[in-house]
Parts: structure tokens; C-alpha cells; sequence
């Protein structure tokens, strides 16, 4: 843990939770100056009722004392591909927005701040702004980006309403890039719990998953802090505790709106412990070839890749057990409780109906050997590159071994 060595931590988003709070909507809007707001979302959504749902609060503000809502743009894909976050930028231009609502799970929040991030540096294709896959700019290099943002997450695991982050997959060369700068993050964020309510337990599942990726390898991180620990840690209490509750009844808005915070702190911790991430490294080169969901490639590779590279998770062991309520007075053996913790990891894997490998995506041997080069080239590796051999082993776990030839 970094004590005396400089580090970063920066709380720039405004958070109102509750449910029913997407209605302050329109009003903190107006607080931030806005005039023509643009709704981003995905056709997805818009069949859930969802976007309609926000859609109509602008339609209960009075004329004239609030911002219009200028249009609504639905067309964004998976991963938030580069194409989409170039259409989405032009209609942003063409609607002549001043500001930029998002509505969705990551993809459609990681669009909304790439579109932001274009609108502010004239960009046409966002893939120019990120050469080699990794953008970084930090204050006070990076500045203020004085175009109103309210982002209201409809999942709970990326916590990308919140986060200084932006993946997008750039469909040309195949690989998820990175974007970091602090101030394309929301100037607000909506924790309505009511528009979660209606996700799928599979979907349920593996986002709640993503968002213990966050704060597992957050926790473990070799530049980790006091802070980044504390949210990390009560993040994995309260998934550990809700996850379950969410899957099993969607209905449930205490344990919705409890998964949302704990997102948000997942991600938070995540943000500004970033260092070694080799559970996102390998969801990142798998998701972007074989086009998995995030989410579900970090479920199925965080206990793998736990067991694998056991060193870095023993130095917090103790208070990572503690957090995932497992029993630690049978021993201080860091090993025995690394043990305890994957086992614990994969019984809440199959207690949620997660799958344990990729069976479904049909990966061949020559689909493996593909990996590694996607493994070692993906920005997640520039801070705890693996070996060749290490990345095919972990590769091998989640592959079944009837590998097609």
C-alpha cells in the first residue's frame, strides 16, 4: 500500500441515489446550464420501457423553465465500439446538443463519455485520439470539459456513471482501448434503483461480478491506499451480502440500489488503485475477440487467474476473507485462505448461475494460441506483464479441453 508516495484521488461526480430520482433529472440540468439535452441509450432499452421512462420527464417540465430534450439516440452497440461513438458524436452535432445524458449499462456510459470527450477536441474519430489503445491525461494537463453530463447507470458493475475511464473497442485492429481523464467522468450520476429492477439474473449476475473485479483487484493493487481499500473493501461486503438478493429477485430494491453503491465504489477504488489488473487483461483481449460481455469474462476468469498468480492477492488476504465472509479463525495460513476465498468466489459464481468457463463461445486451439498475443498486447498488461506459457495455462482453464482443432 502506497503510504508516502504520491497518489491520486479524485471525487469529481455529484451522486443522488433513491428511487424515483431520475425525476431531479431535468432540474440539475438546468443547475449546470444546460439548454439541449441529448439522451443516449441502446434499442435494448428502449424495448424495457426505460427509455421512455426518462424520456417523459422532460415532457412534466413547465416551458420555458428547463432544458428541452433536443433528441434521442439509441444506436449504440456492445463495447462501445468506435463506429457508434462517431455516429453518436455526429448526431450530437447535428441536433446542435449542449449537453449529454446517458442512460445504460458501460457501453452506452463509456460511449456518452467518449462522445464528450470528441465534442470537446473536434474530433471526428475518436480512434485518433488514442494511439497505440491507451490515452492518459491527468490534471492539470487535462482540463475542465464545460459540456453538462448526467449519467444514470441501468446496471450495476461497471460503475463507468462515476469513473474517469472509457473503453472503446476500436473494431480495426480488434482490441479494447483505453481513455482516462478525470474530467470526462458525469458531473452527476442517478442511483435509481427502479430502472435496474427489470435487468435479467444472468445479466444481474455477471455485472455484479464485474463490479467485485473492481474492487478485488483494486484491494490488491501494489498502489492501492487507505482509500482506495476502504471503498474497495466495503464494496466486496455489500456484494458478497446483495448479489444473490438481485439475482434471485430483481425485484428487490434495497439489494438494487445497495449493488448500485457498491459499484460505484468498486470502480471508484479501481480508478485510482489502477496498477496491476491481469483479471481485466484477460477480459479485455478475450471480450474484444470473441466478443464476450466484460462483465461475464471477469466472472469467469477472476477465481482462474486468482489461483494462478496467488502472490499478488496474499499481502491483503486476511481482509479480503473478512470482506467475503469467510471463515478465518480455522487459521493464518495466507495460502489456506487464498484457497477459502476462491472457493468462495466460485460457489457465488454458480450460486448466481455464472459458468465457470467459455464453453459457449466454441474457442478452438487456433482461437487460444491467438490469445496470448491479445493477452501480452492489451494496455491492462503494461503494468504486470505475464509470461506466454502463464497466459496459455490460465487460457487453458477457462477453455474446456475439448479444444476444436
Amino acid at each position: 500500500m502506497l503510504t508516502t508516495t504520491l497518489s491520486q484521488f479524485m471525487l469529481r461526480t455529484g451522486i443522488y441515489s433513491g428511487s424515483n430520482t431520475r425525476a431531479l433529472v431535468p432540474d440539475l440540468f438546468r443547475g449546470l446550464g444546460a439548454k439541449r439535452v441529448v439522451l443516449f441509450s441502446d434499442r435494448g432499452l428502449e424495448q424495457a420501457g426505460v427509455v421512455e421512462k426518462v424520456a417523459q420527464i422532460f415532457e412534466l417540465t413547465p416551458h420555458g423553465t428547463g432544458p428541452e430534450l433536443a433528441g434521442i439516440y439509441l444506436d449504440i452497440a456492445q463495447d462501445a465500439e468506435s463506429s457508434s461513438v462517431n455516429a453518436a458524436t455526429r448526431y450530437a452535432r447535428e441536433v446542435g446538443a449542449d449537453a449529454l445524458l446517458a442512460v445504460g449499462g458501460g457501453s452506452v456510459l463509456d460511449t456518452v463519455k467518449a462522445v464528450k470527450y470528441s465534442l470537446h477536441k473536434g474530433l471526428t474519430n475518436i480512434n485518433e485520439a488514442i494511439p497505440g489503445g491507451f490515452l492518459y491525461e491527468s490534471f492539470p494537463q487535462a482540463n475542465y470539459i464545460s459540456i453538462p453530463h448526467i449519467s444514470i447507470p441501468t446496471t450495476a458493475g461497471t460503475g463507468s456513471e462515476v469513473s474517469p475511464i472509457a473503453v472503446v473497442y476500436n473494431e480495426e485492429i480488434k482490441m479494447k482501448t483505453n481513455m482516462i481523464n478525470p474530467f470526462i467522468a458525469a458531473d452527476m450520476a442517478i442511483l435509481d434503483p427502479d430502472l435496474t429492477v427489470g435487468l435479467p439474473p444472468f445479466i444481474t449476475a455477471f455485472t455484479g461480478f464485474d463490479a467485485l473485479t473492481h474492487a478485488v483487484e483494486a484491494l490488491a493493487s501494489p498502489t492501492s491506499t487507505g482509500l482506495t481499500d476502504a471503498y474497495a473493501l466495503h464494496a466486496i461486503r455489500l456484494i458478497e451480502k446483495n448479489l444473490p438478493i438481485a439475482v434471485e429477485n430483481g425485484a428487490d430494491k434495497t439489494a438494487r440500489m445497495e449493488m448500485l453503491q457498491a459499484s460505484l465504489m468498486g470502480i471508484t477504488a479501481f480508478s485510482f488503485a489502477l496498477n496491476a489488473i491481469p483479471v481485466h487483461n484477460f477480459a479485455h483481449a478475450y471480450g474484444a475477440l470473441f466478443r464476450i460481455p466484460h462483465g461475464l469474462a471477469n466472472a469467469v476468469f477472476l477465481p482462474v487467474v486468482m489461483e494462478s498468480v496467488p502472490d499478488l492477492y496474499l499481502p491483503k488476504v486476511k481482509e479480503l476473507a473478512e470482506a467475503l465472509s469467510v471463515d478465518t479463525v480455522s487459521g493464518d495460513d495466507p495460502q489456506l485462505l487464498l484457497t477459502q476465498i476462491v472457493d468462495k468466489i466460485k460457489g457465488l459464481q454458480q450460486k448466481t448461475g455464472l459458468p465457470e468457463n467459455f464453453d459457449a463461445y466454441n474457442i478452438s486451439e487456433s482461437d487460444l494460441e491467438q490469445t496470448i498475443t491479445a493477452v501480452s498486447m492489451d494496455p491492462a498488461a503494461l503494468n504486470f506483464p505475464m509470461p506466454p506459457e502463464l497466459i496459455r495455462a490460465i487460457g487453458e482453464k477457462v477453455v474446456p479441453l475439448q479444444i476444436k482443432n
